[in-house]
């Protein structure tokens, strides 16, 4: 059940906050877990038990971690982490991978190709990082270990974040479990949020999800070089609104449960260089791999050589880089089992590395415009790695970006793309205006006006409820009519 359903947000979700609401404060958790679990139970079926089995297991390890035995709970907590994450995501890709390494060789064994495909729970990447983070918390003392088991199962199960993030991190929310912000204030700024995060994703992702997809259907034979930069630009905004759109909705939904998610995204495409883009983009992905993968792993290996008297400036800068390779490969893998997830997390290794070594420097002297054109270039091309079925049909499509040739597109894609030419060149507009600040902009000068006198602020607040209301009404006709419901980041 998606969150941009109507099943969802004309029965489940009034239910769920009909109930909420209605029972006293120390069962809100309990109704909270109990509609979470019938969400995921909707999408995901059996895959349940398996979010269940992380909750109990995680809670018992951070128990272990408290009462003595530290590195026991700590290394279980991992290793049932890290085996339900390997074995659910990574299954099909290890024996696919292993039966083309044999088949190179000319070795050939036909049960594997036999071996049953394995599907993965729903949003497993994002609920085993958020207990990978408690446990480790836990064990380095940053947070108490939960003695309630249904307000750490609403924190490892609540269905706000659960598909598709944010990574809630337990230290975040560990007050707000037992006393929520609940007010009337909260509630109206959660409506907001989540309107807006649904606006993002039906009029403006869906719109260029219908561009991009026309175009990465076609044969790359049949694309010209423009159609193959259009389809490229408009996957680069789908994306971004899709995915910040469900941030917008999960952020907006946590408000309405009286809780503060942290952000996801802070307008990443107005980067400079690829250091800050992923200090914008999918934030609390990027804060959790440098708090609990690169800082850890850079700062006990530099300890360990200063110890022995082996570390030196060029030794230092060498483990720097080889923590930045080894986490954005994880970011990479994270993503998907796939050798192209693989390629996109190198891709961003590379131009992270690049830039500390001296480029960065070299780039902050230059044009402001020369760095923002550097800085999206280098994420467009990483989108096509991203978007693209395979390595051979990412390298082919570089080719097809620079090969500047008419192509031999097909009656029915030429109509295809070309109908929706007029609406992709307004969406276009609104997407260059809205991956700016300019809203909040819009927000703080309304904020301003409805300081200096009651008739602003009532006009201002009359126009805002228009506005969400219109919002509202036009992303609910896309629901109705519309295919392209499901979320890009749902399937991690």
């Amino acid at each position: 059940m998606q969150f941009n359903s109507i099943i969802f947000l004309f029965l489940f979700l009034p239910l769920a906050l009909g109930l909420f609401y209605f029972v006293p404060g120390k069962l809100k958790n309990f109704s909270l877990l109990l509609f979470s679990l019938a969400l995921y139970t909707w999408g995901d079926q059996v895959f349940v038990l398996i979010l269940l089995y992380s909750a109990v297991a995680n809670y018992n390890c951070g128990l272990l971690i408290e009462d003595g035995k530290r590195k026991l709970g700590l290394i279980l907590s991992l290793l049932i982490n890290l085996l339900l994450l390997g074995f659910f995501k990574y299954y099909n890709f290890t024996f696919t991978a292993f039966h083309d390494f044999l088949t190179f060789f000319g070795i050939e064994f036909s049960y594997l190709k036999a071996l049953p495909g394995l599907a993965a729970p729903l949003g497993i990447s994002f609920f085993t990082f958020k207990t990978i983070s408690y446990t480790l918390d836990v064990y380095h003392s940053k947070v108490k270990a939960s003695r309630n088991f249904i307000e750490f199962a609403t924190y490892v199960a609540m269905f706000p974040p659960l598909i598709a993030g944010p990574i809630v991190r337990y230290i975040d929310i560990q007050q707000q479990l037992t006393k929520k912000n609940i007010s009337i204030t909260n509630f109206s700024k959660g409506i907001e949020r989540f309107i807006i995060g649904l606006a993002k994703k039906m009029i403006v992702a869906n719109t260029f999800a219908i561009a991009a997809d026309s175009v990465f259907s076609t044969p790359l034979s049949e694309l010209s070089t423009s159609m193959a930069w259009g389809g490229i630009i408009a996957y680069t905004f789908q994306i971004y609104f899709d995915f910040s759109g469900y941030s917008d909705m999960a952020i907006g939904l946590g408000k309405m449960f009286g809780f503060d998610f942290p952000e996801n995204f802070n307008y990443p495409y107005i980067s400079r260089n690829i250091q800050e883009f992923w200090k914008r983009w999918h934030i609390t992905l990027s804060s959790w791999l440098r708090d609990y993968l690169f800082l850890p792993m850079a700062y006990s290996v530099s300890r360990k050589l200063k110890k022995e008297s082996y570390l030196t400036v060029r030794t230092d800068h060498i483990i720097y880089l080889l923590a930045i390779f080894i986490t954005f490969l994880t970011c990479g893998i994270w993503h998907g089992a796939s050798w192209n997830f693989v390629a996109w997390g190198l891709w961003y290794g590379i131009f992270i590395s690049i830039e500390h070594i001296g480029f960065g420097r070299i780039l902050k002297r230059g044009p402001i415009p020369l760095q923002h054109l550097y800085t999206l270039l280098v994420i467009v091309f990483g989108w096509v790695i991203f978007r693209t079925e395979n390595l051979h049909q990412a390298a082919n499509y570089f080719v097809k970006l620079f090969s500047f040739s008419h192509g031999d597109v097909s009656l029915n894609s030429y109509l295809r793309f070309f109908y929706l030419n007029h609406e992709i060149l307004f969406m276009t507009l609104i997407a260059i205006i809205f991956s700016t600040p300019v809203y909040p902009m819009m927000r703080e000068k309304a904020a301003m006006f409805m300081k200096m006198n009651s008739y602003y602020r009532n006009l201002i607040s009359f126009a805002g409820v228009i506005f969400l209301s219109l919002l509202f009404i036009v992303s609910i006709s896309h629901i109705i009519v519309g295919t392209y419901n499901a979320f890009i980041y749902a399937r991690f």
